[in-house]
């Protein structure tokens, strides 16, 4: 019988049988080496148009800017011209009207090419994407007579450094939806160095400008681009919502670079910093929400903030502040997987007597340090107040809520300094997972004065008297009975 495989009626195999089954099997080796050459090739191709395509890209000039609206435009469409002497400000001002008349249809997108493109301040308009390719540098002119003055933030009264007026920004934007920063790891200088020598020297009348400032605006994102030597804070959105700020790099000198915060989000709601780069001469990050009597009644607090993959230095102040001027308050702040280097500080909260309004439900986790003076720090006598003298030292700041797990680090000379006050204690801290190693040899490096807490487990250093200690299972091992001692050691 055919395709019985079994001794025939003779007792031989059936020959037909023997000469199938090698053939068949011939036939499938040889449909499935043709169909692995094939695989193989098609791979190989693959790869090699891979290669060429990475290749050339590392050969080849800058990858062009990607339409990210329906039309775009290039800089030098306006008369634009890169050497950084020519003065472009009409140049940005005719391309953000172009825009601006499109924004119906989804906006438009500028394209900066590479060159040096001085400019004096200009604003934004709603949904437009500035993009800054590879190479291209938009350069502030540092003549403060090109640069407008704006009224007071309505939650300062005063200009932040000057009564009176403040002078705008490089880059503004107000009452704005849908505006992209971005590009090619472009770069937007502020041109600082005559503003700081001018602040140092006494002779400007009137608070510098911040590099980047967006006010009463939402959906605003920041990405890939060097900011660099803000005359003032660098990015500063205020009174926003939907804020995205990531992969930005921003960087000043460390010393005689004052008051150049990295990003300063102040009264927001929902923002994101992310996987950043910040080495500047003040505060790497400062979260705000108004000064004193005028931040009271703004009342526009800062919240649902997440910062996270980011490294910062600051030799003059602390790589993430909360404060001082916080008077709307702030809440809601996650800080994770940061890294704070070869500074002054690390985290801190600051605060005083007049701010009014509330530091709760803060969270920091997965924190390194690395070479700095002191760790975490909540600072209550933070006293710098509007110079009108209004304030009401009666308004005091609750703070409270507040937890640490993770945080480690080396060359550390005081990794805790816990200075509530009887005015303002500091309420509900959790410390968890603490390691940090030491620089200075000498007991008081764990310090507190009217705090009230608890600590979870092993930490190092020893943690001050004040705060409850239970076991990793959350057993209480001591009750603290003196919260309101206090052990802070300035010396150190």
């Amino acid at each position: 019988m055919v395709g019985t495989l079994g001794p025939s009626s003779s007792g031989k195999y059936n020959i037909h049988h023997r000469r199938w089954i090698p053939a068949s099997l011939l036939s499938y080796r040889t449909l499935f080496i043709a169909l692995w050459i094939v695989g193989f090739s098609s791979v190989a191709i693959w790869q090699r148009r891979s290669a060429e395509i990475v290749w050339s890209s590392r050969r080849g000039p800058p990858k062009p800017a990607p339409l990210l609206r329906p039309r775009a435009f290039n800089l030098t469409d306006f008369g634009a011209v890169g050497d950084g002497v020519t003065l472009n400000t009409v140049a940005f001002e005719k391309a953000v009207a172009a825009i601006s008349r499109l924004r119906r249809s989804g906006g438009g997108q500028l394209n900066v090419p590479a060159g040096v493109w001085l400019t004096g301040p200009f604003n934004l308009t709603s949904h437009m994407t500035l993009f800054l390719e590879e190479g291209a540098v938009i350069l502030g002119a540092d003549d403060e007579k090109l640069w407008p003055l704006m009224p007071p933030l309505p939650s300062y009264g005063y200009g932040r450094e000057h009564k009176g007026p403040r002078y705008g920004s490089l880059i503004h934007g107000q009452n704005l939806r849908d505006v992209v920063l971005t590009g090619h790891n472009g770069t937007i200088d502020g041109h600082g160095e005559k503003w700081w020598k001018k602040f140092r020297q006494k002779k400007l009348h009137h608070t510098r400008g911040p590099l980047v400032q967006i006010m009463w605006s939402r959906d605003i994102v920041i990405s890939n681009i060097t900011l660099r030597n803000s005359p003032f804070w660098t990015i500063h959105p205020y009174d926003c919502k939907n804020v995205s700020i990531l992969g930005v790099t921003i960087l000043a000198p460390v010393s005689n670079a004052p008051n150049t915060d990295g990003i300063d989000p102040d009264s927001c709601q929902d923002v994101i910093i992310e996987d950043c780069y910040i080495c500047v001469g003040d505060d790497g990050i400062a979260i705000k929400s108004g000064w004193d009597q005028y931040g009271i009644a703004y009342k526009r607090p800062s919240t649902n903030i997440l910062i996270r993959n980011v490294v910062l230095r600051s030799t003059v102040s602390a790589g993430i502040s909360i404060g001082s001027e916080m008077s709307g308050g702030v809440s809601n702040v996650t800080v994770e997987n940061v890294l704070v280097w070869d500074s002054r500080r690390g985290v801190r909260i600051k605060t005083a007597p007049g701010r009014g309004g509330y530091v709760r439900n803060i969270t920091y986790r997965g924190i390194v340090f690395h070479n700095l003076r002191v760790g975490i720090v909540v600072k209550t006598d933070y006293n710098e107040h509007p110079p009108d003298g209004a304030f009401d030292p009666r308004a005091v700041p609750a703070v409270e809520s507040i937890t640490f797990s993770g945080v480690h680090g080396r060359g550390v000379r005081v990794p805790v300094r816990l200075q509530g006050s009887a005015e303002i204690p500091v309420r509900g801290l959790t410390f968890r997972d603490l390691a940090v190693g030491l620089a200075y040899k000498k007991k008081h490096v764990f310090q507190c004065a009217f705090v009230q807490g608890r600590v979870l487990g092993a930490v190092f250093p020893a943690p001050c008297a004040n705060l409850d200690l239970y076991d990793e299972r959350g057993n209480l091992v001591r009750p603290s009975t003196t919260p309101n001692i206090t052990d802070v050691d300035y010396d150190i």
